[in-house]
């Protein structure tokens, strides 16, 4: 019987050191991916879930990548909104309201939100307790990710992640709130020539200008 427990305790232990072993390469594999990479695009389905009124609003658009963390998020359906991560400013502009949110690349992409794991600029072992979740697609790993220093923004992450490319497929947030906003992308294509002028964004002159930088507005 004694033998019996000896031999069942080193099996969960040898499980268990395995299973860190594997998210540790799985995760690092990840963070080599995005260092590496040079661009890119992917068409999105975005579903953001409002816990207090349990309502679901879900946004389809196409997201374009390029170093250093310049990022062109773009949704079509319901409604058009633009976002602009450029070298210096990040816009936000909404064509349907004529209106536009400019904001410092520091405050965007600073804390734990979506664009800074889309952007590579998060470390994953650094900035959360990872654990393997056991309900992935095939193909996929499903990551939990419970960051060490919670923001009202996010105290829990689920991460999936294609294993032949280490690329996240899909990513979901929840915040304090208990708001979930829930990104999957597809048509994933890697390290195509971009141009540099689709991170650049002049509001039209009939827009709403809501600065949030600090400093005074001007083109970018």
């Amino acid at each position: 019987m004694a033998t019996r427990i000896i031999v069942l305790i080193f099996v969960v232990l040898f499980a268990s050191v395995a299973n860190a072993a594997d998210v540790s390469s799985i995760t690092d594999n990840v963070q080599k991916k995005y260092q590496s990479l040079t661009s890119f695009t992917a068409d999105f389905t975005q579903v953001l879930f409002n816990a207090a009124s349990k309502d679901k609003d879900t946004r389809t658009g196409r997201i374009v990548f390029s170093q250093p963390a310049l990022i062109r998020w773009e949704t079509e359906k319901p409604e058009k909104e633009l976002l602009v991560v450029g070298k210096d400013v990040v816009w936000n502009a909404f064509p349907g309201e004529k209106s536009a949110y400019r904001y410092s690349v520091e405050d965007m992409l600073g804390s734990k939100t979506m664009l800074r794991f889309l952007s590579g600029k998060g470390n994953l072992r650094e900035d959360f307790h990872i654990q393997e979740e056991p309900d992935a697609p095939d193909g996929q790993v499903k990551l939990k990710l419970v960051p060490r220093e919670a923001e009202p923004n996010l105290v829990l992450a689920y991460a999936w992640v294609d294993v032949k490319t280490y690329m996240l497929a899909r990513i979901s947030i929840e915040d304090f709130y208990g708001n979930i906003n829930d990104l999957t992308l597809s048509n994933v294509k890697l390290n195509q020539p971009e141009s540099k002028d689709q991170f650049q964004y002049t509001p039209p002159k009939d827009y709403s200008i809501f600065d949030n930088t600090g400093t005074q507005t001007k083109p970018q």
